[in-house]
């Protein structure tokens, strides 16, 4: 018996051309010359993709990559822990193809991303108990776990362990820099998954082999073997160390306090009329302080990227009430 299914049989999947459908919409992201004294200081303006941040590069690629791998179908149901973005890139993407998507978050996520996952998603689950780190992160991976044990046809996009979080800015946005800029001397770059740390400086190392990567993190966060504590801003941090940044060329590491961030974002808007979101506000006050005692040409060419806007922060970073009690 002849069990070879016949073209008849095989129903085409039309998950991949709806989805390349969005591609149009992902990079392209305006650079913007900044005034600073120490050098000619640039800024990737991110919040311009698709669904409003960097983490439309990897939605893409990771939704892209498993659909082609056969890991996703139009019956799937695709689970991931977010703090924020992700989540929200993931919704954008998981409606437009019409599948389902259920996000884990915490009582950190922003109220307005809170308030879209719920427009996007018939499921939001919200894990309130804080981990053995003091953060969430730990928790929500647990209950990650729990779904995708529930129902057999569900797909984690994992982003702290899926290779094709990184891969996602070494094929996209490093290409993308690389068209915009002779000449790169620094990097800086705010981490969590690790994803994009880990592209970028794979592909700009590339580029420009004496550039110098630094990267920056939060108090409280373990990425780099400091102390856990609680992480009151999303997308900035992590309770684990990620998988993907055993790939990263990081040549230097900087922490900022979460005031320090909070500082930062409003510096940001008073200095350079840009409302950001808290990863940026904790660059713009790094590389200030990086800078203040550190001698350097006035030519040298230093970019930083702003994974997102400052919009869904007005209730928190923006907000007195909620940073004087910081």
């Amino acid at each position: 018996m002849n069990t070879k299914p016949t073209e008849q049989d095989v129903q085409p999947c039309t998950l991949i051309p709806r989805l390349k459908e969005i591609l149009p919409w992902i990079g392209k992201s305006p650079v913007k010359k900044l005034h600073f004294e120490q050098g000619n200081l640039f800024v990737k303006l991110e919040s311009y993709n698709h669904s409003g941040s960097v983490k439309d590069w990897a939605a893409y690629y990771i939704i892209l990559k498993a659909i082609e791998a056969g890991h996703i179908h139009e019956d799937t149901i695709v689970v991931e822990s977010s703090s924020g973005n992700f989540a929200i890139a993931l919704a954008y993407i998981c409606r437009k193809l019409g599948l389902t998507f259920i996000p884990v978050i915490d009582p950190n996520v922003n109220r307005d991303y809170e308030t879209i996952l719920h427009m996007l998603c018939s499921k939001v689950v919200k894990v309130r108990k804080r981990d053995a780190k003091g953060g969430y992160l730990l928790t929500r991976i647990e209950t990650v776990k729990e779904i995708c044990r529930k129902y057999k046809n569900s797909f984690w996009t994992n982003q702290y362990e899926n290779e094709n979080n990184y891969k996602a800015y070494y094929y996209g946005l490093g290409p993308e820099i690389g068209t915009q800029f002779d000449r790169l001397d620094y990097a800086f770059i705010a981490v969590s998954t690790c994803g994009t740390i880990t592209g970028l400086s794979m592909r700009l190392k590339e580029l420009y082999p004496s550039i110098v990567i630094v990267a920056v993190d939060v108090e409280g966060s373990v990425i780099f073997g400091t102390p856990p504590g609680p992480r009151l801003v999303p997308g900035i941090g992590a309770g684990k160390v990620p998988e993907n940044l055993r790939f990263a060329h990081i040549d230097e590491v900087m922490h900022v306090s979460q005031s320090e961030l909070v500082e930062g974002c409003h510096k940001m808007m008073k200095d350079q009329l840009i409302l950001s979101g808290g990863s940026t506000g904790a660059l713009y006050f790094a590389i200030h302080k990086y800078f203040k005692h550190k001698t350097t040409e006035p030519s040298a060419n230093i970019l930083f990227i702003s994974p997102d806007g400052g919009k869904a922060y007005l209730d928190t970073i923006y907000n007195p009430q909620w940073y004087s009690k910081l």
